[in-house]
């Protein structure tokens, strides 16, 4: 038995591809439609009857072929297919249908796509046309109901699809959205971080030119290094906006946890004193919750590079109780140097956020500083390892 998202993968694939080739499969409909209305005609009838003929068929046919154009103009279709269906009933003794199939399609297809004048008009005229058609052919109060039923069920179908197909916009409309939003915080986190290094390593390059050459080779080493690991995950950002889910080419995984270590290191040879903590088995987490400690310690650190002054900060990871916490303090100027007019806390706290977590900011220890606090949820040790 197929999987749940299997079924939903191909009911989605067959939804792109109806969007994609909606002549075919209008044509498809209306083939179909036109087998079962073939069916009265080839099933023999009552000898007290008249015999089905060529005629006749070929005024059934021309009902259905309105349906071909049924979605560029649905109205339209329906008032053809009403004219056509009236001059089979006044002019020709046919055979009858048991269900009216083209009409059904075509009320459903205009509560679907049509806007609300032409709606109600359609409303409008099958309260008409539907007791006229009964009392022309039985004149049955039950045929009456049972008629008014389906062709209001056609409608109310058309209504319940048209209610999901704008659920389904908007529910794409809002992951869009969300994408954006994410692939705004990673090429934030990316560039800020980088661009914050190596602006603090030039202006040191012209001071350690004239009193430590060799500090200054050091700096534009680093400066070189910070671009170089920029642009490689610039390059994987990018890859994963040119390539699609299915045959893509292998690309390296997100940092996370592991590269936090490389992370200090190059913030460190900025001339910032960073020291780097964990308790707790911080080693154990899924791989998404790793990456995302990982922004948020970049960004935490980008912060205390470009506003703080700083001259040492701590990095610290604590995992205790289903909970991992996450500081980064500085010894700089204080919570107001920190970056409080652009997006990096902003930036931590909606990461946070996305982790089922909280941020806070404020004062380091005894007030003096300034310190990140990040509180994630995160399954044990023995979950992990399941």
């Amino acid at each position: 038995m197929p999987a749940r998202g299997d079924v939903r993968a191909r009911w989605e694939r067959a939804r792109a591809w109806s969007a994609a080739n909606p002549w075919t499969v209008d044509l498809g409909i209306a083939l179909l439609v036109q087998a079962a209305m073939t069916m009265p005609f080839v099933v023999p009838r009552p000898p007290e009857l008249e015999p089905a003929t060529w005629p006749a068929y070929g005024l059934t046919t021309l009902t259905v072929l309105p349906l071909v154009w049924r979605r560029r103009a649905p109205l339209a279709v329906l008032l053809a297919i009403m004219a056509a269906s009236a001059l089979y009933k006044l002019a020709l003794e046919g055979p009858g249908q048991p269900l009216p199939y083209t009409g059904l399609v075509s009320v459903y297809t205009v509560a679907v796509l049509s806007v609300p004048w032409k709606r109600l008009l359609t409303a409008g005229l099958m309260l008409v046309a539907v007791p006229v058609s009964v009392w022309i052919n039985t004149r049955s109060a039950r045929e009456l109901t049972f008629s008014l039923f389906v062709f209001g069920a056609a409608y109310a179908f058309g209504r319940l699809q048209d209610a999901r197909q704008r659920a389904h916009r908007i529910e794409a409309e809002q992951a869009a959205a969300r994408e954006r939003a994410r692939i705004a915080r990673e090429m934030h986190d990316i560039l800020s971080h980088a661009v914050s290094l190596m602006i603090v390593q030039a202006e040191a390059g012209p001071v350690a030119m004239r009193t430590a050459p060799e500090r200054a080779e050091a700096a534009f080493d680093a400066i070189s290094e910070t671009g170089r690991e920029a642009m490689t995950q610039l390059r994987q950002m990018l890859g994963l906006l040119r390539e699609g889910p299915e045959g893509a080419a292998p690309r390296e995984p997100q940092p996370d946890l592991a590269g936090i270590p490389e992370l200090v290191e190059r913030v460190r040879a900025s001339g910032l004193a960073v020291s780097y903590t964990t308790e707790g088995g911080v080693r154990a987490l899924p791989a998404a919750t790793g990456s995302g400690v990982y922004r948020i310690v970049q960004e935490a650190l980008t912060n205390v590079v470009k506003h703080a002054g700083a001259r040492t900060a701590e990095v610290r990871l604590a995992r205790a109780d289903g909970v991992l916490r996450v500081t980064v303090t500085d010894d700089g100027r204080g919570p107001g140097a920190a970056g409080t007019g652009g997006h990096g806390l902003t930036g931590i706290r909606e990461r946070a956020a996305a982790h089922g977590g909280t941020a806070t900011t404020g004062p380091g220890p005894d007030g003096r500083g300034f310190e990140v606090r990040v509180l994630l949820p995160v399954p044990s040790t023995a979950e992990v390892g399941r």
